[in-house]
């Protein structure tokens, strides 16, 4: 890739043609409960860099050609990272009005709609997701683990529950491989599968998508003290605000910065070891981890 202009030009095109991906398998506002698909789409259509659907397409080229069930899974994959925001952001776990510059779900719809909003779209990702044909039986097992309880509900549990108070290095790093690293490992993984992958490979993407998972949590922790609200479009201080341990408070920014660039390394050299070549795919994973937003 010649130039990291040119790298932004081709992220903005990727992006704009995954949100044509989410509008289409949104469901249409009807019925006398069409609240909940306007906070639905409400939710879903809130912007962001669509990292994890990108990854999914991105990983399954490196394998083979696109197959008909890949976007589907792009769009499931997105809906359940939504709920966890919209969920996140609720007065009982982080209590922010505030994302993506714009005012949350549970502001704008009320707590209760905000609750099943994100109950919705969880729900309605397994309708999204075909269910037929032996790789699309191993891509719904891995999309299915990866946003469950040993996945990123699970470390969303262990993060409220160990929210005011110093923890662990050990138990951090939990938190960090689960609540952020799961759907990031997921994206690949199934990327990885519907692109044909043999097992050995779809385990080092796992791999290289759990390196990148951790350092862009390290890295948004570095944010979240150095970087402007305007910047972020969120609220800044909010792991200081709930009395959370991040590897800023642990180990200080100089050596959390450090963390990230070895954890960037470790992911791209495993990377070049697989056979298929997709440049745009390194950039990717390189400006996630390094990004200033």
């Amino acid at each position: 890739m010649n130039s990291k202009e040119e790298f932004t030009v081709q992220m903005k095109r990727k992006v704009a043609e995954i949100e044509e991906i989410l509008k289409e398998y949104l469901p249409k506002p009807e019925g006398y409960q069409k609240v909940i698909m306007e906070a639905m789409e409400y939710s879903l259509m809130a912007g962001g860099k669509r990292l994890r659907p990108m990854l999914m397409r991105e990983t399954s080229r490196l394998f083979g050609d696109e197959t008909e069930a890949l976007c589907p899974f792009m769009a499931a994959l997105e809906m359940i990272h939504t709920y966890s925001l919209v969920h996140d952001d609720l007065p009982a776990m982080d209590n922010d009005e505030y994302r993506r510059g714009r005012k949350t779900t549970h502001i704008v719809y009320g707590e209760d709609m905000g609750i099943l909003a994100g109950d919705a779209l969880l729900n309605y990702a397994f309708e999204t997701a075909p269910q037929e044909s032996l790789k699309i039986g191993r891509a719904l097992s891995v999309l299915g683990r990866k946003a469950g309880v040993y996945g990123m509900i699970g470390g969303q549990v262990i993060d409220v529950k160990e929210t005011g108070h110093a923890v662990p290095k050990d138990v951090l790093d939990t938190i960090y491989e689960l609540k952020t690293g799961a759907l990031i490992e997921c994206a690949m993984m199934i990327g990885a599968i519907l692109g044909g992958a043999e097992e050995e490979d779809v385990r080092k993407v796992e791999k290289i998508a759990h390196y990148v998972g951790i350092a862009f949590q390290i890295q948004d922790d570095i944010l979240d003290v150095t970087s402007t609200e305007e910047v972020l479009g969120k609220p800044i201080h909010s792991d200081e605000k709930n009395q959370k341990t991040t590897y800023v408070t642990l180990l200080g920014i100089e050596q959390a910065q450090k963390r990230v660039e070895e954890l960037s390394n470790q992911a791209i050299d495993l990377l070049h070891q697989l056979s298929g070549e997709n440049e745009y795919l390194e950039q990717l994973l390189i400006q996630l981890i390094h990004r200033d937003r």
